[in-house]
């Protein structure tokens, strides 16, 4: 890896450096920003476990989790020459086509979890919990996730409801529907960092949630009366 990679989940931003590993949980959500090295360069790999395949190896090699007490969405990683040794046996399969290199990384993916468990045994309980989220806190987690751009439904999801229990929890809970509430909420955060903190218009849009900079250019101005380069 070269340069930094910053994880922001809700709650606090984590920096990712040369040499360093984080596992990031499922049904958590998670922003990531990159930041280049002194000489311009970027460089980082990720690995992904889809519910298949850690499934199929549960089933096959017996792995059972269980039940952990809440926690943040990302699981530090150790350093380990095992690690290093995963990534740099990754580099011939970049040059190959998709058609080929396919049931190759599928079997790579596979050694991940086989090295990830040898490592670190408990992080069984954090691959193999398939468990869905249950029904919790509807203000304390959109408080914290307001700033993540994502479907409604996903926010539904995350935090145990249907897309129309979490629409009549909200408008009942908030006065508002999750729309304007969240176009509320960006925006005054956004107001925030611009007046409080001295951010650009182009790094609060983001930061806040928005799709694109127009967007939030004409929403902001709507409610504030005039553009967020003004302010």
């Amino acid at each position: 890896m070269a340069g930094t990679l910053l994880l922001y989940d809700g709650d606090q931003t984590h920096e990712l450096t040369a040499g360093t590993f984080r596992l990031v949980k499922r049904n958590h959500l998670v922003k990531f920003k990159k930041q280049l090295s002194a000489d311009g360069d970027f460089q980082s790999l990720s690995v992904s476990f889809d519910q298949e395949t850690l499934r199929a190896f549960s089933r096959e090699y017996g792995y059972r989790a269980e039940p952990l007490p809440a926690g943040g969405a990302l699981f530090p990683l150790r350093p380990d020459a095992r690690y290093q040794g995963y990534l740099a046996s990754l580099g011939p399969y970049q040059q190959l086509a998709a058609a080929t290199a396919g049931p190759l990384l599928a079997l790579k993916v596979r050694e991940a979890l086989l090295i990830l468990l040898q490592a670190n045994p408990a992080l069984k309980d954090v691959l193999f919990d398939f468990t869905e989220p249950g029904k919790i806190d509807l203000a304390a987690f959109m408080e914290k996730n307001f700033r993540f751009n994502v479907a409604l439904s996903r926010f539904a999801y995350l935090t145990g409801r249907s897309l129309a229990t979490f629409k009549r929890d909200f408008e009942k809970l908030f006065r508002l529907s999750p729309s304007r509430w969240l176009l509320q909420r960006r925006l005054q955060e956004a107001h925030y960092l611009l007046k409080e903190r001295g951010w650009a218009p182009s790094d609060v849009y983001l930061a806040v949630g928005f799709e694109n900079l127009s967007h939030f250019s004409f929403a902001f101005k709507k409610t504030y009366g005039r553009a967020p380069s003004h302010l």
